[in-house]
């Protein structure tokens, strides 16, 4: 008994006085008890603490009890909680990673982009006429101008389901003024976890030659060579592909844009699909697809030198755009459109330091006549060929290269599909201070270019110009 008064007093359940009469009052009985026959004893009166006492004693008793198991069940919860720590411990990042954002597919998007103001100044009384179809920059009438504003919503919402939407904020309309427009809307469906199989589905880019999958934000040269972006001009068009790569290859594809050697991403190693055919933000007019398929195969060797090597062809009937020329007036078109076939061959040595990039395309397509009374569809030819040298200072970075551009055949996007004759040489140097920034000068010598904007189309020969880019990543 005066062991539980202690412990009593000692949880603060009772008060020192109160303990020292319990003590007393203990004492006594025991002493009694010693002293008097049990007979006696049982009937003996005994001094007991008053009621008001005893009553205090059992809420003080009650409450250490309530105390005692508030106190064992957060010990249990503490547990609880370390075990859930344990658990913690032994999983890896990705996961941790993965199941906290189990159900937020949203956290997984990301916001990225990039800027290019440029700059052209053209030399001599032969530049005037010159037009680059795919370079609004190059004009007696330019400044500074942004070519491109980019800003690309993108991620996986699944396992089995990636999104892609990039925006221009700095498109043409076609009038000469600027607007915002899609340029890629699509989704990967994946048919595995490792994504080695899928189908994209939407406006994405036509994978059709090596320079048009690669992005403009990666390129060194300006602007894409005609040979190649003739064939898809904007680089994409409204589609369905499936695209099969192995693993370490895909992780190759990204390894030659992440380390800035200036890859083309990730476009499978074999790729297959059917597509609109009319081009960029365009709707189809004859209701027929074009098909297209690619082989594109990058190889490492010991050295840790990549090369890649690329076969590529597409087929379809594309329909012209016609409009009245003055003195012949408008030319005939098939309703259905124009044959239009291409096939083209790529060999990329990624700068390491040295490289070369080169691919030459042959086909026929839609092509205004002679006489510009008609367009029929004629052969075509033509390719380019860059070398380059990377030089790598810390985190600074040069490219200079040079690059020959040459193109025979019609412009099919252009009105009236007029035939488009391009020999070119450019010279420039790509510099990069950091990741964030790229500086771009180069100079081009046109020996022959066919003013492809206004009839009669005239060529233009032996024209200079300067250009200069700033861009900055995001």
């Amino acid at each position: 008994m005066l062991k539980l008064f202690e412990i009593l007093k000692a949880k603060g359940s009772i008060s020192q006085e109160e303990y020292d009469q319990l003590v007393i009052v203990a004492q006594a009985d025991e002493a009694k008890a010693a002293s008097t026959p049990p007979a006696v004893a049982a009937v003996a009166p005994v001094e007991q603490p008053s009621m008001e006492r005893l009553d205090a004693m059992d809420r003080r008793i009650s409450e250490t009890e309530a105390e005692m198991k508030a106190l064992d069940a957060q010990i249990a919860e503490s547990r609880q909680s370390l075990a859930e720590l344990d658990k913690l411990s032994a999983e890896t990042p990705k996961e941790l990673m993965d199941r906290m954002l189990e159900d937020k597919w949203y956290e997984n998007l990301s916001f990225r982009g990039y800027v290019q103001l440029r700059y052209h100044a053209l030399y001599g009384e032969n530049s005037d006429g010159l037009n680059v179809p795919n370079d609004r920059s190059v004009s007696d009438t330019e400044s500074f101008m942004i070519r491109r504003g980019r800003l690309i919503l993108s991620g996986d919402v699944s396992d089995h389901v990636y999104l892609y939407a990039q925006s221009d904020y700095n498109a043409s309309n076609g009038s000469g003024d600027y607007v915002l427009q899609m340029r890629d809307l699509y989704a990967d469906i994946a048919l595995d976890t490792d994504k080695e199989f899928r189908f994209r589905v939407g406006q994405s880019k036509v994978p059709f030659g090596f320079v048009n999958l690669q992005s403009s934000q990666n390129r060194a040269a300006l602007e894409r060579p005609d040979a190649l972006n003739s064939a898809v001009e904007g680089e994409r068009d409204i589609g369905a592909y499936f695209y099969w790569a192995p693993k370490e290859k895909r992780k190759l594809f990204s390894r030659l844009v992440k380390e800035g050697l200036k890859g083309s991403g990730d476009y499978g190693v074999f790729g297959i699909g059917a597509y609109s055919g009319q081009g960029l933000n365009r709707s189809d007019l004859n209701g027929q697809p074009h098909y297209v398929a690619r082989f594109s195969y990058p190889v490492e060797f010991k050295n840790g030198q990549i090369m890649e090597f690329g076969v590529q062809g597409y087929t379809g009937s594309f329909v012209s755009r016609v409009s009245n020329i003055p003195g012949s007036g408008t030319p005939s078109s098939p309703a259905r459109g124009n044959t239009d076939q291409r096939a083209a061959l790529t060999y990329v040595l990624y700068p390491q330091p040295f490289g070369i990039e080169a691919e030459w395309a042959w086909g026929q397509g839609p092509q205004l006549t002679n006489d510009m009374k008609s367009i029929e569809t004629a052969p075509l030819q033509g390719g380019y060929v860059q070398a380059s040298y990377r030089i790598q200072d810390g985190k600074s970075n040069w490219l200079p290269f040079v690059r020959y551009n040459h193109y025979e055949g019609g412009r099919k996007f252009g009105t009236n599909s007029p035939c488009d004759n391009v020999s070119e040489l450019d010279i420039g140097l790509e510099w990069s201070p950091v990741p964030e920034l790229e500086l771009v000068l180069m100079y081009t010598h046109t020996f022959a270019r066919t003013n492809t904007a206004v009839a009669p189309y005239d060529e233009v020969n032996n024209a200079d110009r300067l250009g200069l880019q700033l861009q900055w990543n995001f």
